[in-house]
């Protein structure tokens, strides 16, 4: 309540334990200064865990001027009440397969939207109309033949290519001819071809150098792991697109369906939660930055080197506080944050539970509008406004729960394990000894 009276923002300190090492590479490494220092302020959800009230009595609430009916959830930025908007998007890291036209030609597409730590890149796996697969991915400028990438991630012979897309003789087939078009045969041969593709007119070891940092960073982002080994990685990458180019296959065999990109297991949503995560990554990013900054100046104008003088602590809090009052959000979104529309009761829960979708409002999207049958139970049917925002503005159920972060990876494998899944040799397969919990 005083935040909103005094104009000021709700939130609390972040400390860090820092030390500044003096020293390295040949000479011995110093400790010069260690310290817990104050490197921002967080804004806090009214409600959450960390909130001051969190846990107070109705007549607690009472008492020091709060609304027991108050629901929470929004932030006190400024003295003004801010609710981030959930936002409705695409899964990530899963398969889509559907049909699309090029050139006037009908053709299968694969896509994944690889997303790892707020990098998100699209992976697409197309077979043209000459039945060939290409790929595309970030910072390679158009696609590149999926047998030269696929022998550039590890896997060399015909024989063992063909076997990890499919064992149908008809998929079998159309595999042999990629093969037989193909440029390249070995894996330095393709990671060569490809260097001349990312870093065309540079010298040779610098093309292998940036192919292969290409291939690591921005090819399938997802399936890397800390601690695991480059090789393992490009071996389970290799797998992906195989899986990849099997849907494309698949689809035009008329074996599947095109996925359904309105059907909401195809779709997450990110609730504040996640849109703080983003904010506070971008955030200690630019904290990083600023004290690598500060400690060279110091160090080149031979200053005493302490934590308190190369951390600023308005820069973490300038970097969180200003979208949460402005509404301008990390990766170019606008509108992500909103005044809390206090009409009335009613009118506020509404508003906690609204929905967006990132569709732009001025083109037709008539399929993604639509009211979709697995949203019984999840998105008010009647609840949307009139207008240009109909079916892209929607809110939850009056039921609906949210569940996150429920994929328990071991629990997973165990219960794959005890349905009979085989592990693929090479990659951390399924514990088969263990039974499957309930």
């Amino acid at each position: 309540q005083e935040a909103r009276l005094r104009n000021i923002t709700y939130a609390a300190p972040v400390f860090m334990e820092m030390s500044i090492v003096r020293g390295g590479d040949e000479e011995p490494e110093t400790v010069v200064d260690s310290t817990e220092t104050k490197v921002g302020r967080m804004p806090i959800m009214v409600g959450s865990d960390k909130c001051n009230i969190a846990d107070f009595s109705d007549e607690e609430l009472i008492e020091i001027g709060e609304d027991p009916a108050d629901p929470g959830g929004y932030f006190i930025v400024n003295g003004s009440e801010r609710v981030l908007m959930t936002s409705e998007d695409l899964a990530p890291n899963k398969i889509l397969a559907e049909h699309d036209t090029k050139y006037d030609d009908d053709i299968q597409v694969a896509k994944t939207f690889s997303q790892r730590r707020g990098y998100r890149a699209l992976v697409l796996c197309e077979r043209n109309r000459e039945g060939l697969l290409e790929v595309s991915f970030p910072s390679v400028s158009g696609s590149v033949d999926f047998v030269t990438i696929v022998r550039a991630l590890g896997l060399e012979s015909d024989e063992e290519i063909v076997h990890r897309v499919s064992d149908d003789p008809e998929i079998v087939k159309f595999m042999l001819e990629n093969l037989e078009e193909a440029d390249v045969q070995t894996e330095q041969e393709a990671i060569e071809t490809l260097g001349q593709r990312v870093a065309s007119g540079q010298g040779k070891n610098y093309q292998l150098k940036r192919a292969n940092y290409v291939i690591d960073r921005y090819l399938l982002p997802h399936l890397h792991e800390d601690g695991v080994e480059d090789e393992e990685v490009r071996t389970n990458k290799a797998y992906y697109l195989c899986r990849m180019a099997e849907a494309c296959f698949e689809l035009a065999l008329d074996r599947r369906e095109a996925d359904d990109k309105d059907h909401y297991s195809n779709k997450r949503l990110k609730v504040s939660g996640d849109l703080m995560t983003d904010l506070f990554r971008t955030a200690l990013n630019k904290l990083a930055r600023d004290v690598k900054y500060q400690l060279e100046r110091a160090n080149m104008r031979n200053r005493d080197l302490a934590v308190s003088t190369v951390v600023r602590s308005d820069v973490l809090t300038e970097r969180l506080e200003h979208p949460i009052a402005t509404g301008n959000w990390v990766g170019g979104r606008s509108g992500v944050s909103q005044l809390v529309d206090r009409t009335d009761h009613m009118g506020v829960l509404s508003h906690l539970r609204r929905l967006r979708s990132p569709l732009s409002r001025s083109q037709p999207h008539f399929e993604a509008r639509d009211l979709h049958a697995t949203q019984w139970g999840r998105i008010c049917p009647s609840e949307t406004p009139e207008g240009p925002n109909c079916g892209l503005v929607k809110n939850f159920a009056q039921s609906m729960e949210l569940s996150q972060d429920i994929e328990d990876e071991k629990a997973l494998k165990r219960e794959l394990a005890s349905m009979g899944v085989e592990g693929i040799p090479g990659i951390d397969g399924v514990e088969r000894t263990t039974p499957a919990d309930d």
